[in-house]
């Protein structure tokens, strides 16, 4: 697979590395205790995907200052995914997660108050764009 954007600088390839941004915007004052819960319910998943190769990196940012409310966001999880075909593999994390969780009562009410907490979220898929044309 290879996509090419209008100007015929954007590329993806199945083959190469694919990089998604996921941006979290937790409710005013509650953005520790949503990154508490993301480290101890979701990260552990993703650092299975990391160990089986399917993720090359994970990266966690905030912002160093604030911004208006419309823009703001509080964290920022950037994964290099191995290539663009393994985030829409049908692989489940299901399985992963049962394992690392077997208490799923409190899993599932740790993760309900996750997404309760969390205001707005947003994917954003970066592409590679050629220097020169």
């Amino acid at each position: 697979m290879k996509t090419h954007e209008k100007s015929g600088t954007a590329v993806t390839s199945d083959k190469k590395p694919y990089a998604v941004e996921y941006y979290y915007k937790a409710r005013w004052g509650h953005a520790d205790e949503f990154l508490e819960l993301y480290r101890k319910n979701h990260l552990p998943v993703m650092e299975k995907e990391i160990e089986m190769g399917r993720i090359l990196s994970l990266t966690i940012d905030r912002p160093r200052f604030h911004s208006t409310e419309d823009s703001r966001w509080d964290f920022r999880v950037t994964i290099v995914w191995k290539n663009i075909t393994v985030t829409d593999d049908g692989f489940s994390e299901e399985e992963i997660s049962r394992k690392l969780f077997p208490d799923r009562k409190k899993f599932n009410e740790e993760e309900r108050k996750r997404f309760e907490i969390l205001k707005a979220h947003w994917d954003v898929p970066v592409v590679e764009v050629e220097r020169h044309e």
